[in-house]
């Protein structure tokens, strides 16, 4: 099938073992309770757009190894065209959805990232782990999987390593090796998009040492696989999702705690089993891609912000050229970190196993931007709109659509006279989502932390050869070395 559509998706979800909970109770259709079915509405809009000719381009590609059509978020990116093509996706999803869609991102990077791992790791231990990814790479096209991706772990103490935690549980470990599979046990968190996947793909936490080879595992699951317990996560606006009406739009993002107890992955969705040498290169590899591409998720959504401020501006009675200079802040913050990402995916290179990996150093700052420059985004939309997007002090939809009171809130809630005042309530609550609720991505945190991406640049700049070019500059031919710690 390869190109599936949106109805053939949501009749995949609704035909898995339901095996996800929140607030105490078990979901037995994602796609239509309360909690789960606006992030399924979100992923669910990327296989609409890929029969829309508008953005067919960016939602599909042709298969490496079929030349079939397929959802680009099931291909290998093998060219710096291709992974460009990942940076437009994410921020076109943003403008669709104004929110995080892991599903159709965290495994897909792990896939590609996987691709170049297990190259290295046939070549230097006769391993065959390549053919069984192309395996699982092949069917994912074919079937149009949604795959989401699990790297962080629960960690436990964050001052021991995994093999040294009281509970060895505390980072998802290889817990048995059988001759057909293993036995995986611990718990992946804050995982986002697993209500709406069909697969996850799990990946180590971080670089391992020998000690910690347990914790050195890569496979990809059914959502649904036994042994396997989803508790969704309490996030802002969670009340909401419970009600109808605009008080919350129809798309969102979920995040999950994965339990793994004594679930068993059989040998061919199994590729890394313990070669802990290669964690490093996991990790690498994964946070070059990904923090250069999150520059493009939060332009799009800056893109929704920018948008949304000025219907706000209009509703208000004000033209959104009043606030040119500051929609144009905006624009400046959006086109700052997409295009950092750009230049790191341009700056890199292709690895030798067939997959693109962009620049370590431009990615990595690229990240420590995202960590600031949207929250000054979300303050400039904040500022735009008013006190009735930012300070909470907003009627709910059924006071707004009260048969007693309601044609009295709508009264004094309208403002501009063209307008109605479904419109600025509409804005209004899309702005409050966007800047201070659940449609928040994961600026700071997401991807990975800010504190380690400055970590990867201190390491990746070489101020020591900057010192030459100075001296030769300046013409200094002493040497300049760092003075002597003091006792």
């Amino acid at each position: 099938m390869a190109l599936i559509t949106r109805e053939a998706y949501l009749q995949l979800l609704k035909s898995m073992r339901p095996n996800i909970y929140k607030f105490g109770q078990r979901i037995d259709d994602v796609t239509t309770h309360p909690a789960t079915r606006r992030t399924v509405e979100s992923h669910a809009r990327a296989f609409g757009a890929a029969y829309d000719p508008q953005y067919a381009d960016i939602f599909t590609t042709v298969s490496s190894f079929t030349g079939e059509k397929i959802h680009r978020f099931n291909s290998l990116m093998q060219s710096l065209d291709d992974i460009i093509y990942n940076a437009k996706f994410k921020r076109m999803m943003y403008r669709l959805t104004g929110t995080c869609t892991g599903g159709v991102c965290v495994g897909w990077n792990a896939q590609n990232v996987m691709w170049n791992v297990t190259y290295e790791m046939d070549r230097d231990l006769n391993t065959n782990y390549r053919a069984r990814l192309e395996k699982w790479i092949r069917n994912a096209q074919e079937k149009g999987l949604v795959v989401a991706g699990a790297l962080t772990d629960a960690k436990g103490d964050r001052s021991l390593r995994p093999s040294q935690q009281p509970d060895p549980d505390s980072n998802v470990r290889i817990k048995e090796v059988r001759d057909d599979g293993i036995v995986i046990s611990g718990a992946k968190v804050m995982i986002c998009g697993v209500a709406a996947a069909n697969e996850i793909f799990i990946l180590p936490g971080s670089a391992y040492r020998e000690e910690d080879q347990d914790y050195a595992v890569a496979c990809v699951i059914p959502r649904d696989i036994e042994g396997l317990t989803i508790v969704e996560t309490r996030r802002p606006s969670d009340e909401r999702e419970l009600e109808e009406g605009f008080d919350i739009p129809e798309t969102g993002i979920t995040q999950a705690y994965l339990i793994f107890e004594d679930v068993f992955v059989p040998n061919e969705r199994v590729f890394m089993c313990k070669e802990f040498k290669y964690t490093g290169k996991i990790i690498q590899y994964f946070t070059a891609n990904y923090r250069a591409c999150i520059g493009a998720c939060v332009a799009g959504q800056g893109d929704v912000m920018i948008g949304a401020a000025a219907i706000m501006a209009r509703s208000n009675g004000l033209a959104a050229s009043t606030f040119m200079n500051k929609l144009i802040d905006m624009a400046i913050n959006n086109e700052t970190t997409y295009g950092l990402g750009i230049g790191a995916m341009a700056l890199g290179k292709k690895h030798e196993g067939g997959a693109w990996v962009s620049d370590p150093l431009i990615a990595h700052t690229n990240k420590v931007l995202v960590a600031t420059l949207p929250y000054e985004t979300k303050r400039i939309c904040q500022d735009i709109g008013g006190g009735i997007v930012e300070t909470g002090c907003f009627p709910s939809y059924k006071d707004f659509t009260s048969p007693e009171y309601g044609h009295l809130v709508q009264k004094y809630v309208k403002a501009a006279p063209n307008l109605s005042a479904e419109t600025r309530a509409r804005a209004a609550r899309l702005v409050e989502w966007l800047t201070l609720g659940a449609g928040v991505p994961g600026c700071m945190h997401g991807g990975g932390s800010p504190d380690g991406a400055r970590l990867v640049v201190r390491a990746s700049t070489p101020i020591e050869e900057f010192v030459e070019y100075a001296k030769k500059i300046a013409g200094i031919t002493e040497a300049v070395p760092e003075p002597a710690k003091k006792k």
